[in-house]
């Protein structure tokens, strides 16, 4: 009987460490993108992005942050005879999250991987299958739960196959972990 309680206690103090260790989320926003490049006169395009978040505690201060994102952006073309250029990207950052004071404020950094799934362009503009970025900015956990972040996001590879043009993406996220 003793060992029977033992060891209920001991998974019970198991799945307590693992639930503060690791924790799963959702999130959504707004991406406002350009294409940074010769080839592209355009401005801010605004869009969206969502998908799911995990963040792995590794110390009291950091933690890695890896998640998958389908990202909507691109630019907009300020002519009329052609239309706005939209990329949609699976996106998966990995991002190294440094919390500034205990469990609220963040700084994150760190690589992103996207793959172009979408595309709305002729030739002049054909994606890339693969864009490699970084990406860093602020997180902030308003509860246990909801959390907000603001990211910036710096193509590193180029995005188009004919023109020298790479993404540049600002992110405002809401999220919810669970």
């Amino acid at each position: 009987m003793k060992k029977a309680i033992g060891l209920l206690f001991l998974l019970m103090s198991i799945s307590t460490v693992n639930a503060q260790m690791v924790k799963f989320g959702l999130k959504a926003g707004a991406n406002f993108s350009n294409l940074e490049g010769d080839n592209v006169s355009g401005s801010t395009y605004t869009s969206f992005h969502f998908g799911a978040v995990v963040e792995l505690k590794l110390l009291e201060n950091l933690a890695i942050q890896p998640e998958l994102v389908y990202s909507s952006q691109g630019t907009k073309i300020d002519s009329d005879a052609f239309d706005d250029i939209n990329y949609n990207y699976i996106t998966v950052p990995v991002l190294a999250k440094f919390y500034l004071t205990k469990n609220k404020l963040s700084f994150e950094a760190g690589p992103q991987f996207s793959f172009l799934v979408n595309e709305n362009v002729e030739e002049q503009f054909e994606g890339e299958t693969f864009d490699f970025g970084i990406a860093g900015g602020l997180g902030y956990n308003i509860t246990d739960n909801f959390f907000l972040q603001a990211r910036y996001i710096a193509g590193l590879t180029e995005a188009s196959r004919n023109a020298e043009v790479t993404n540049r993406v600002i992110q405002l996220s809401v999220g919810f972990k669970f």
